[in-house]
């Protein structure tokens, strides 16, 4: 099987692939089936494991009894290494040692939104047995559309459910997946944005504690995880990693400039929830630098900050060569075994790549390295790979061992990616209410675009096969039979002009849909974009079609990053605009739904969509705040100053929903438990105000929605705050809670936040100190808004209420007391 696909990967590039990650690949390969040789008395088509119960040494080895604590039997396994063998675990294509019964091990495994392709991407996973495919779930950026994080623990979960699948049937040789991407989409024209939940770090924060719960087994809420591991879920990149290759700078050798107060509040609150709240196995460091330190050399950001106070346990990973970099393409050492000294006093364990395995022999000859670090990465390691089970003997015998192939593309996943894709998809313009449209008047349909007919737009990047992709041409096929399709464009770049051509088959029919966007020539991994508008002559060819169109048509957008639509949206010929994402293989039976009316779009934008004139601003360019005095306008919704195309959590409905507050216990929040010096300057930080405060002054917010409409919907409600005082580089508003709710037509409920004014009312200082101010916040939902005061004196009220409390009982005693004869009272 492994010489076949070696095979399959030279006949098939991976375009989508670094230089450097297709060569990483095919070496791994090649070692994986030398150690395949090694360690092979297992059936092939039964998972890799050690500690098989059938052979004799077993019974000797510590490492492989299961009632000790895993603490124990990791030091037991790795005191029975050479140095040689040490050394050989540190790469993420870790070789058999035989005569321990330890197969070979890959690390590198991906499963962003569906276990992934392993000729795509993915050395760990491979779909050449009796499992051909997997659920391709939408893309991150669509499924965070949704708001909605119980619908991203299920996909986490089915993801996980399959993972787990496919080892069992013997198709993996690794169960550590490199999922979710939870850094911000700072820059429009990144490409790897579509990866990620998008701008918010509260959203990019609920979204990476809900999939990592879902994908590693735990419960919804928390808590329920235990040692063992379905899968392990690896947060990345770590940190501040928005650029991927912009005009000649790539992330091997930027160095982002980056604040103490955008990281505070921008760019590490998501990975501190991933690793607190969700409890991610591992964590991957960045290629970039941040003020000059290489990520993966940054003993304050791997150690002190994510081990130390955020109690991360787990493993850390390079991105795969991102330890050869820090010498060949930044030069931030002297010699290699300097960058092999550098990430592993850091904090890293393990190398995506071969650096480690060169030259940590020669960096511990010439003392730049302990064996204790290379244990102590080693610890780490073989403390996931047991976690996983892979050291419990016959994986058929284990908590995960009756997941079996017949849950890989099961119906009850399929079903999860229609719901997902459903609630994903966001309606942007509905002129007139053109849609939905009525089934029983439209027979006929003109079909045109780049993105109509193709299944690989559908999925995005890190994608495996999918189980029965339905593209919108098929999905709009179901409702009408007489359908005339055209792609308008030689591709989706869109360089031969095909307008005449596609202007034959509009006249004539009753609506025309045009399906446009983005694919992975245009924006993907090492590749960001120079440009928001539509490619090539696709808006020439949207404007001529709209223009000969009977009645005004319908705009679909499938891509990942926005667009500059400005056009569209103003041109009245466009009467409905709809954004997909990429929506997964079921994106175009969703799609075709939402066209007819028989589901109700309630997704919202998790990015701004910016004006084209944004690609003015280097994208090397980290700031969030702005600076009016140079033109800086600041980056994302709750910083960004200037003209926008469509704001974050736009998008509409085919009903419409009202809002209002219900009255607060109380409207005001005080903070006072000691004196600070900072009191004076009107905030006070969360740090001094302690745990017992913060939890003490939180206070429910409640939120009455209505269906004013005529139909039944989902929808997205988005709290959010702003300050009476704007400027002092605060944030204009930001997001502090969402929620979903299915009302009826002419229904309504109740919706419940909790706010806790340490938590949503704080920002950042410059030093990255995080502090409330001192005043008057507004919390707002639609329309309304609800007034909150914080203030930092002693809740007067209260003490006001017990003064007139004590008044009472002096008089009482007085009375008492006159009725007392003297000489008792001198006696």
């Amino acid at each position: 099987m492994t010489v076949r696909y070696i095979l399959r990967i030279n006949q098939n590039p991976m375009r989508h692939l670094s230089t450097r990650k297709m060569k990483l690949l095919n070496l791994s390969l090649l070692i994986h089936l030398c150690s395949l040789l090694l360690v092979s008395t297992q059936p092939t088509d039964q998972p890799p494991f050690s500690c098989d119960s059938t052979d004799p040494l077993t019974e000797s080895y510590n490492f492989c009894k299961t009632t000790l604590p895993i603490n124990r039997r990791v030091e037991d396994l790795v005191s029975r290494l050479t140095l040689d063998e040490k050394i050989s675990q540190l790469v993420s294509t870790a070789t058999a040692i035989p005569r321990l019964g330890i197969p070979g091990y890959e690390w590198w495994s991906e499963a962003l939104h569906g276990v992934a392709f392993v000729a795509n991407i993915s050395q760990g996973i491979r779909f050449n047995g009796t499992i051909r495919s997997a659920t391709s779930f939408p893309q991150v950026i669509l499924a965070a559309a949704s708001f909605d994080p119980y619908l991203w623990y299920r996909i986490g979960q089915a993801i996980g459910i399959e993972a787990r699948g496919v080892y069992n049937a013997g198709q993996a040789r690794g169960m550590t997946f490199w999922t979710p991407n939870i850094n911000i989409f700072r820059d429009p024209r990144w490409g790897r944005g579509q990866e990620t939940p998008g701008e918010d770090p509260l959203v990019t924060g609920k979204y990476a504690v809900s999939f990592v719960r879902g994908i590693q087994g735990d419960s919804f809420e928390g808590g329920k995880l235990g040692e063992s591991l379905q899968v392990s879920a690896c947060c990345k990149h770590f940190t501040a990693y928005d650029l991927d290759n912009w005009k000649g700078i790539n992330r091997f050798v930027f160095d982002a400039n980056v604040t103490l107060q955008d990281l505070a509040d921008t760019y590490q609150p998501p990975f501190q929830s991933c690793i607190e709240k969700g409890k991610a196995s591992g964590v991957m460091c960045a290629y970039n630098r941040i003020n000059g330190v290489p990520n993966c050399a940054d003993y304050n950001l791997l150690s002190k900050t994510a081990r130390g106070q955020w109690g991360f346990n787990g493993y850390i990973t390079s991105d795969c060569d991102a330890v050869s970099i820090i010498y060949d393409e930044q030069g931030y050492v002297k010699e290699p075994e300097d960058a092999v000294a550098d990430v592993l006093t850091a904090g890293m364990d393990l190398d995506c790549g071969e650096y480690l395995k060169n030259y940590t022999g020669s960096a511990i000859e010439k003392k730049k390295v302990a064996v204790s670090d290379i244990d102590r990465a080693l610890h780490n390691l073989f403390s996931i790979r047991m976690r996983l089970g892979l050291f419990n003997g016959n994986p058929a015998k284990q908590p995960f061992g009756n997941i079996g192939s017949d849950q890989v593309c099961s119906q009850e996943h399929l079903n999860l990616a229609l719901e997902a894709a459903r609630n994903g998809i966001v309606l942007l313009k509905n002129d007139n209410r053109l849609l939905p449209l009525a089934k029983t008047e439209i027979t006929s349909l003109a079909v045109i675009g780049p993105n109509a007919n193709s299944s690989e737009t559908l999925v995005g990047n890190y994608a495996g096969p999918p189980c029965n992709p339905v593209t919108p041409l098929q999905g709009l096929q179901s409702y009408v039979k007489n359908i005339n399709y055209h792609p308008g464009c030689n591709t989706v770049n869109c360089s031969s002009d095909l307008t005449d051509e596609a202007m034959k088959i509009v006249k004539g029919t009753d609506q025309v849909v045009l399906v446009m966007g983005l694919d992975q020539t245009q924006e993907r991994e090492a590749h960001d974009r120079v440009d928001l508008v539509l490619p090539g002559h696709q808006q020439k060819l949207v404007t001529r079609i709209a223009s000969a169109a009977n009645k005004p048509v319908i705009l679909v957008l499938l891509c990942g990053g926005p667009v500059d639509i400005t056009f569209a949206k103003n041109d009245q010929n466009i009467g409905s605009i709809i954004w997909a994402g990429y929506p997964g293989e079921a994106g175009g039976r969703a799609l075709a739904e939402i066209i007819f009316g028989d589901h109700n779009p309630g997704g919202r934008l998790p990015i701004t969509w910016y004006p084209q004139n944004l690609t003015k601003i280097p994208m090397t360019d980290m700031r969030m705040r702005p600076e009016p005095s140079s033109g800086y306008p600041g980056r994302t919704y709750r910083f960004y100053q200037g003209p926008k195309v469509f704001e974050f959590g736009y998008g509409l409905s085919y009903t419409n929903y009202s809002y209002e507050f219900l009255p607060l216990t109380k409207d005001k929040v005080y903070l006072n438990n000691q004196s600070s010096d900072k009191i004076a300057l009107g905030y006070k930080s969360v740090s001094e105000m302690g745990t017992e405060l913060c939890e003490k002054s939180k206070l429910p917010v409640t939120v009455r929605v209505q269906n004013n409409g005529e139909m039944d919907g989902k929808h997205a409600v988005l709290l959010f705050v702003r300050q009476a005082k704007t400027g002092n580089e605060r944030p204009i508003k930001q997001l502090v809670g969402f929620n979903n709710v299915d009302l009826k037509a002419g229904e309504n409920a109740e919706i419940k936040f909790e706010l806790s004014p340490c938590e949503h009312l704080s920002s950042a200082e410059g030093d990255g100190q995080i502090v409330v101010d001192e005043g008057s916040h507004f919390l707002s939902i639609g329309d309304k808004e609800s007034e909150i005061t914080v203030v930092f004196s002693e809740d007067t009220s209260d003490a006001a209420t017990s003064k007139l409390m004590i008044l009472p009982r002096i008089l009482i005693f007085f009375y008492i007391y006159s009725f007392i004869p003297m000489h008792i009272v001198l006696k």
